[in-house]
């Protein structure tokens, strides 16, 4: 009898995916969404497959993680946000791991994660394969990192798979501009904390350095049009956030003060 799987969806404002979401989950033994006090139909949508849907106060990518980790019953966790989907491939792939034992000498598997993005699969540049720790066992792993980059650590044996966790990130080019400037909030709201120095030679070169890795030594390129997008996009994201540093330090209130990074309705969590 192979070890059950409680699937974690944290979710905010998400009701043009979420459904895609639970339907891709459907297989596992236990359903567990964490709401972030939705505007939007996403509580109502997710209890027509589990009833155990909670509402809390968002606490933060690594925070959420944490808490509805805790929430669920199962000895192993799945943890997928309310914009991804997954794969039939990669569900086949993990219950065969699971019915053929091989799970019991591993502590938590990661996987690839793919974009949806103007329309193609973006299958190269940062964005891909992007391996993510997601299905662990419970008493041996927790979520870490700093916001908003949530990372799962665990403590024993990981395996990689081979088949993708879908991400349904951005709607479009629009969309992807504002979640990096929300993101880029969060991470100079670290940096302040941590008070860390600004250099400009961060602002000068990280911006190129990232662009020519992304586009040109991670093949960027091959994805066409909507690489490139997503290159620059990605330089523009490391730009933006040391001169918002540089203003924090130099400005500080009130035109520098950085805005609560806290998602709004428009702005899911989940991204």
């Amino acid at each position: 009898m192979r070890e059950k799987i409680s699937a974690c969806i944290t979710a905010g404002n998400e009701a043009d995916n979420i459904r895609r979401c639970l339907e891709s989950v459907r297989w596992t033994d236990e359903i567990v969404v964490v709401d972030s006090f939705s505007t939007d139909q996403t509580a109502e949508i997710s209890r027509e497959y589990t009833s155990r849907v909670y509402r809390h106060k968002w606490l933060g990518y690594i925070g959420q993680k944490n808490l509805i980790k805790d929430l669920a019953s199962h000895p192993w966790i799945l943890f997928v946000d309310a914009d991804e989907e997954v794969s039939p491939n990669l569900k086949k792939e993990i219950l065969d791991e699971f019915d053929s034992g091989r799970s019991l000498n591993i502590a938590g598997y990661a996987f690839p994660r793919t974009v949806w993005f103007l329309g193609r699969w973006i299958k190269h540049g940062d964005w891909y394969p992007d391996y993510k720790l997601r299905l662990f066992r419970k008493d041996k792993g927790q979520c870490g990192g700093k916001e908003p980059h949530d990372r799962t650590t665990v403590d024993g044996p990981v395996k990689r798979l081979k088949h993708p966790l879908h991400h349904y990130t951005y709607q479009d080019i629009n969309d992807q501009l504002n979640t990096l400037n929300r993101f880029t909030n969060i991470t100079v709201e670290g940096w302040k904390t941590e008070q860390k120095h600004f250099h400009i030679i961060d602002l000068l070169f990280r911006p190129f350095l990232r662009f020519l890795r992304c586009y040109i030594l991670k093949l960027g390129f091959l994805d066409g049009i909507a690489g490139l997008v997503v290159a620059r996009n990605t330089a523009h994201g490391v730009f933006i956030k040391y001169a918002k540093l540089w203003e924090s330090i130099h400005f500080p209130s009130p035109a520098g003060a950085i805005k609560s990074p806290s998602p709004t309705a428009s702005e899911s969590p989940t991204k």
